[in-house]
């Protein structure tokens, strides 16, 4: 039986700071001439990502932090704009969901309900947190009917800012709590069952259990799916999320947040470990003639013309993001419940072939195509 394994501990170090350049740069760290480096940086989808990744850094380090540090100043209005209890109250509840969700008209959709649905049936009290700008009764309603808990909040922090503001409140309503498990819509499904994974967490004891391990940045865990397991465990993730810092920059979010959240945990004694980490599935990925061919597809300037020994160790030493260069061998033969939305969405690694997404749900699946298809709309273009 499968069980989550342990991922990796060693120090993010200046691993933090190329956090989504990786493919970049490990392309020009396997060049043996200047003169391949610079061709490789004459590529205008290069040149233009590395543009945009050192513009985007400079504006974080410089307007951003203005901006957040004139907000820390500033006294904080209440960010839950209003909040109501559901049809599913679970007032004597061990287990809590904080599921955040967002969509530009507050409309909910009917995977997200399926997404409430799923967890209160796994034993979850699910407290559904939209940061939509508004939040029309319909879709109140309908959250209301699914639902232990419903909150309109600021989308100040985005999900991490959420589960700060939310996790308070929610284990003064549930002091029994055991387990909290941090969840938000930024994926699409689940396509397959997912009690399978909660009930082998389950089996594993107390500590911090994510679905997918990264290694960009530092190892943590993918925050779209965290289930922290004990009161020891839960006590320190309420305090790591005390401690949170609001930023109006998505990158700072994820430094503070994803990336802080294993490292802090595992400094406090807990176990943190992944359902896919990310050597087995790159591993699967090298070892499927099909997939090596796709991953050759996709990273042409990384790995086109090198031996599979060289590739390998490229890949190794300059992680790749799972969620996405991976997605195949992850949402096909790993199994994966769920597909990243911004994969689908946006994919903004270039990457080849992502619209036969549908191909890999399989024909069983709780969300079918067309709930996700439907999904997908309703967040525009």
């Amino acid at each position: 039986m499968k069980k989550p394994t342990d991922i990796h501990a060693n120090s993010p170090g200046l691993a933090r700071w190329r956090h989504g350049l990786n493919p970049i740069l490990a392309a020009l760290g396997g060049t043996t001439a200047w003169t391949t480096a610079v061709q490789i940086l004459c590529q205008p989808k290069v040149a233009g990502r590395i543009l945009h990744r050192v513009g985007s850094l400079v504006y974080d380090h410089t307007v951003v932090s203005v901006l957040d540090a004139l907000d820390a100043r500033r006294e904080r209005a209440d960010p839950i704009l209003r909040m109501e209890p559901g049809d599913y109250p679970a007032l004597d509840a061990r287990s809590i969901a904080l599921l955040v969700q967002f969509s530009p008209d507050g409309s909910l959709s009917t995977m997200v309900r399926h997404q409430i649905e799923t967890y209160r049936e796994l034993g979850f009290a699910v407290v559904l947190v939209s940061n939509s700008p508004a939040f029309p009764e319909p879709a109140w309603h309908a959250a209301r009917q699914a639902a232990a808990l419903v909150v309109h909040r600021r989308n100040e922090g985005l999900d991490f800012g959420a589960w700060k503001d939310l996790l308070p409140v929610a284990l003064a309503r549930w002091p029994a709590a055991e387990e909290v498990l941090l969840v938000n819509d930024s994926v699409l499904g689940p396509i397959r069952p997912v009690a399978p994974i909660i009930n082998a967490v389950r089996a594993a004891g107390p500590g911090v259990f994510g679905l997918l391990e990264s290694l960009q940045g530092g190892p943590h865990l993918q925050s779209w799916f965290t289930l922290v397991r004990g009161r020891p465990a839960i006590t320190d993730l309420a305090a790591c999320l005390a401690t949170f810092r609001l930023s109006r920059s998505k990158w700072k979010i994820v430094q503070r947040g994803e990336l802080r959240l294993a490292r802090t945990m595992r400094a406090a004694g807990h176990r943190v470990a992944a359902w896919y980490r990310y050597e087995d599935l790159l591993q699967a990925a090298l070892a499927d003639p099909a997939e090596h061919a796709y991953l050759v597809r996709a990273l042409p300037a990384l790995l086109d013309g090198a031996d599979p020994a060289r590739q390998q160790a490229i890949l190794a030493a300059w992680p790749l993001n799972p969620a996405h260069h991976l997605w195949r061998v992850l949402t096909g033969p790993a199994g994966c419940p769920f597909i990243k939305t911004e994969l689908v969405r946006r994919n903004p690694g270039r990457l080849p072939e992502v619209e036969t997404w549908p191909e890999l749900v399989p024909a069983d699946s709780p969300c079918p195509v067309p709930m996700l298809r439907a999904h997908l709309a309703m967040l525009g273009p």
